[in-house]
């Protein structure tokens, strides 16, 4: 008997396919069951499924006013960030797009009062016709009312009374039916609707080009000949060092975990990297987390990815990264963090220890060993906080950043009423 075939579990792909077939509360329901059992986890699939599911929410569901809407969200938004609440670019994409919401409904207000103020301007600015000269002197020459009068007769109801031109508007005039004054609550909400639903797209395009951006500042950051520290790279961290090393010659130390029973894929994962600086003729050493220190006199600066930056500058990194950071602060090394500005969080007044996610220590212990199990407590710390004091530079795909810069950024893409908004 044939092996059955993998590739079912439930994963990013397989939930946006599975959007357009799926009610909006079942695919709402779905992704929260996706996101606690980690089947979609990491910043950036989660940022886009989150973006995903609120666009069927904005172009599905049946709503009449921006405040209805803006409540759809909210409520929305809290059950995916308590689904997880260690993701905070969750809650960053239901704030930007409650903020999109609010800019659009705002910007379309604007211009339905801009266009009933110019029509005011424009009736009032209408000049009073003057009477028409009726006496002999009159240059004037004489209405064809008799023509006129004819032709409407063959047009109007022969049952109708009263003055031959009681049953014509002139647009601009009378009832307004001709030209309304402003538009109808469906015409509003369906304009709104796609307003907002090109917004949430740019969202995702933003979310899908960071990387390319973020690369675009690699020849900056990284100089020839320098020593490089990274931690366990991410695919952003990896992709920066091929894009510096494509133009020039540098050393990569490449710090790892140093579990004995690690699985082979946590070694394949950084295959990319070790090709690129093959090809270009760098170098790569790779080194256990736990002996950096050994090499830290000769490196010049650590770049580190991150899952989540702070408003105060705090970066929630892959367990390990935290020490580093500490040493390379102590002995004056720079640190460098790569991140999208999807990741920046308005958060700022939590507990530490609340957004530090655990993990099986079965990588460390194994389970076989029944007295050690038993006797001993084993904690496995998979991401851990990195202080903004530890933290020199912070490159975006708007640029490079200090600490103090990052609350312009937040306030550039975050509504005030939304900073407040509690999640939980």
């Amino acid at each position: 008997m044939a092996p059955p075939k993998g590739g079912f579990a439930p994963n990013l792909d397989k939930f946006l396919d599975s959007l357009k077939s799926r009610p909006v509360d079942a695919s709402v329901e779905n992704l929260i069951s996706l996101i606690k059992r980690r089947q979609i986890q990491g910043s950036e699939a989660c940022a886009i499924a989150t973006a995903r599911v609120l666009l069927q929410v904005v172009a599905r569901d049946k709503w009449s006013d921006v405040d209805q809407l803006v409540g759809r969200v909210q409520l929305v938004g809290k059950k995916l960030v308590a689904a997880q609440p260690r993701e905070l670019v969750t809650g960053n994409i239901v704030r930007r797009v409650l903020g999109l919401i609010r800019d659009e409904a705002s910007e379309d207000r604007n211009e339905n009062e801009s266009a009933s103020q110019s029509f005011a301007d424009i009736r009032d600015a209408e000049p009073s016709v003057p009477p028409s000269p009726v006496g002999k002197g009159s240059s004037r020459p004489p209405m064809f009312n008799t023509r006129t009068q004819s032709m409407y007769n063959l047009l109007s109801d022969p049952d109708s009374n009263g003055a031959p031109w009681s049953g014509l508007s002139t647009p601009g005039y009378g009832s307004g039916t001709s030209t309304p004054l402003a538009q109808g609550p469906s015409t509003n909400v369906s304009a709104l609707k796609s307003e907002i639903i090109d917004g949430i797209e740019e969202i995702m395009d933003e979310i899908k080009q960071v990387d390319e951006q973020i690369l675009a500042y690699s020849e900056i950051v990284i100089h020839p000949g320098e020593y490089v520290l990274v931690h366990q790279p991410s695919r952003t961290v990896q992709r920066f060092l091929a894009r510096a090393a494509s133009k020039r010659k540098f050393t990569v130390l490449l710090a790892v975990d140093p579990s004995s029973n690690a699985s082979p894929e946590d070694e394949d994962q950084y295959a990319p990297l070790r090709k690129a600086m093959a090809t270009s003729g760098g170098t790569l050493v790779t080194v256990m987390n736990t002996g950096f220190m050994a090499y830290m006199s000769m490196v010049n600066k650590v770049i580190m990815g991150a899952r989540a930056i702070t408003a105060k500058g705090g970066v929630l990194v892959d367990s390990g990264a935290a020490v580093i950071a500490r040493a390379a602060h102590e002995l004056g090394r720079p640190v460098v963090v790569l991140a999208g500005v999807y990741k920046l969080s308005p958060e700022s007044q939590f507990n530490q220890e609340s957004i530090i996610e655990w993990g099986t220590p079965s990588k460390y212990v194994n389970f076989s060993d029944g007295a050690l199990v038993k006797s001993v407590r084993i904690r496995n710390a998979v991401s851990e906080f990195v202080p903004g004091e530890l933290v020199d530079s912070y490159i975006t795909n708007l640029g490079a950043h200090s600490r103090d810069h990052l609350h312009s950024i937040i306030s550039d893409h975050y509504k005030e009423e939304d900073l407040s908004f509690d999640f939980w």
